[in-house]
């Protein structure tokens, strides 16, 4: 059975090394707070302002402030700043967190659109940067849709086998 991790490298087609590249450099040392708040508010600019019904709807019940709150305290964190994520809401526990939205492939492809357009937008991170941080991405959101899918295959209702009878009760 393949692992969480191991299927985000196959869905995304991004390798564990690159993945988490992000941890060889320190990405908020070099690119500063205001940055990580400017790329956060960018994306969510986006989102929210998608014209997809079905991916806005995702995150119809978040206020877009907290949200940009959110992603920017966790990208900082993530990327080797101080733990300002950890210290407001504990643990990041992406899975978790993620676990009441809809985390499909084609939502994955859809915010990845959006972040990929919000890098390209934010001119204070550097090339380098925004493919080390593109890939982490990637393969974030891809490990996200195989957390999804393991919450779903432990709810399925159970089967009979054909032509079985209900247990009596």
């Amino acid at each position: 059975m393949q692992s969480l991790q191991e299927k985000a490298s196959e869905w995304s087609g991004v390798d564990p090394a690159d993945a988490f590249a992000v941890d060889d450099t320190n990405l908020f040392q070099k690119l500063g707070l205001q940055t990580f708040i400017n790329l956060s508010t960018n994306f969510y600019n986006r989102v929210y302002d998608d014209e997809e019904e079905w991916f806005r709807s995702i995150f119809s019940n978040s206020k877009k402030e907290e949200a940009i709150q959110n992603q920017y305290e966790f990208f900082v964190q993530r990327m080797g700043g101080p733990p300002l994520y950890s210290q407001r809401k504990g643990h990041p526990a992406l899975i978790g967190r993620h676990r009441p939205f809809p985390v499909t492939h084609q939502a994955a492809e859809r915010w990845l659109h959006h972040m990929q357009n919000a890098l390209d937008s934010t001119p204070d991170i550097d090339a380098d940067s925004k493919i080390k941080m593109m890939n982490f991405f990637r393969h974030t959101a891809f490990f996200l849709v195989a957390g999804d899918e393991l919450k779903n295959q432990n709810h399925q209702p159970q089967c009979r086998p054909e032509g079985s009878k209900p247990a009596a009760e």
